[in-house]
């Protein structure tokens, strides 16, 4: 009998479509599941009579409880016999929807498309420009720097910070280093944070920070959600304390119908996009056969844990 493999979360319903699974046809059976299971026990019934898991990303927790990247249990798995590997992920997708929210919302495209589309006023809104004013950016690893080039391209100040940023490292990128955070909010015109979550990013943007913000300010989070407190967020929009804010990430995924992400003003959100493209995805699914391939062999790579 073959095994059977479940692909979760599969959106878009592509997983079979961007990769070739043709090397383990003979012996893996690949069923796809575009919708989300909501509970842990909704997925474990789901999953009883499968061999092979593909989750991607950090979609679906695998806490110990049920079999945890953060949100695989590795210590669980390898307790269970669960061999867990991974694949590569490329940075410059969620490069590009950041300055895709950054002018969707300096522009005001969604307002304008919109009304253009529904018979409604002909130019609304006075974009907010680029040229000349100040990019700040909470972290520049990988993300960050590159946001930083392209900051510079459009003939921006560029300037950020983190716990650990060196003088000497914001000079090879050819930023500026900001002396706090404090000074980096309330001296930008843009912020878009790149940090990746941990102890010391958790809440790093919290009411106090967001009120250094001007009012002709605007956030941009394509990292994770919690490092911006979301209460904060959502009172500074409704409030108007700042000009507007351009999400990604949220603080449960899928977003539920009711959540206040989605009916706040001065909002242009996606539905966690950043690392969601064509190339990202035959990596994904594509490295995820290769992986399967090598477990069948007895050599799995790419091992994580």
């Amino acid at each position: 009998m073959r095994l059977r493999c479940a692909v979760l979360d599969d959106y878009q319903r592509v997983a079979t479509e961007l990769a070739d699974w043709s090397p383990v046809a003979d012996e893996v059976e690949v069923t796809s599941f575009a919708e989300h299971f909501a509970t842990q026990d909704e997925l474990a019934a789901a999953l009883t009579d499968f061999d092979i898991v593909v989750t991607l990303r950090e979609r679906v927790p695998f806490p110990a409880s049920g079999m945890r990247n953060s949100v695989i249990d590795f210590a669980a798995a390898e307790a269970h016999g669960v061999t867990v590997c991974g694949t590569a992920s490329a940075s410059t997708p969620p490069v590009e929807l950041t300055w895709a929210l950054l002018l969707g919302l300096a522009r005001g495209i969604v307002e304008e498309s919109t009304a253009l589309r529904s018979g409604g006023p002909w130019q609304q809104t006075v974009g907010a420009d680029l040229h000349g004013r100040r990019l700040g950016l909470l972290g520049l690893g990988r993300i960050g720097s590159r946001v930083a080039h392209v900051g510079l391209a459009f003939g921006m100040h560029v300037s950020a910070w983190s716990q650990n940023l060196t003088k000497e490292y914001t000079d090879e990128v050819g930023v500026e280093l900001a002396a706090s955070k404090e000074e980096l909010l309330v001296d930008s015109d843009f912020v878009s944070v790149h940090l990746a979550l941990s102890d010391r990013t958790r809440g790093l943007l919290g009411p106090a920070e967001l009120a250094l913000l001007r009012p002709t300010a605007y956030l941009v989070n394509t990292s994770r959600a919690a490092i911006v407190d979301q209460g904060a967020l959502l009172a500074a929009l409704h409030e108007g304390r700042i000009a507007g804010a351009g999400v990604d990430v949220f603080d449960v995924e899928p977003l539920p119908a009711d959540h206040p992400m989605r009916t706040a003003p001065r909002l242009l959100a996606t539905p966690h996009l950043g690392y969601v493209s064509r190339a990202n995805y035959e990596t994904y699914y594509g490295q995820a056969v290769e992986d399967i391939r090598a477990f069948l062999d007895g050599e799995p790579v790419r091992r994580l844990g």
